[in-house]
């Protein structure tokens, strides 16, 4: 299964970025997926996720401000990002959990670079 993230970039502060995820294979629908973010000198953390039903999961610090959605006819979650403010700025990394054998393996994406200027 190969993760690809895009969308990142450079906005102000109270700007709205959309990032997108696609993942190969040919049962996404019944992946659980998820956007975690790593800033410099920080661990990784979840930042939301959705699961294959659609139910979603946001961190308090993101929690009325992102929203998490998946388009399974085009392999795709999103992360819409509004409000956003400069401690939003991270590589935010995507992740799919294929489900195998009882259990689930976590692919990751490569990461885009989340950029939020004051």
């Amino acid at each position: 299964v190969q993760v690809v993230e895009s969308g990142g970039g450079l906005v102000h502060a109270g700007g709205s970025l959309e990032l997108s995820c696609s993942a190969s294979g040919r049962s996404f629908s019944i992946y659980n997926m998820g956007w975690h973010r790593q800033a410099p000198g920080n661990q990784r953390e979840l930042v939301a996720s959705i699961t294959s039903g659609g139910r979603t999961y946001y961190a308090d610090s993101v929690k009325g401000r992102f929203a998490i959605s998946r388009d399974n006819a085009k392999n795709t979650i999103y992360l819409q990002m509004n409000s956003t403010k400069p401690e939003d700025t991270a590589v935010y990394f995507c992740n799919a959990d294929v489900p195998t054998g009882g259990t689930a393996f976590r692919y990751w994406g490569q990461g885009t670079q989340v950029t939020i200027s004051s």
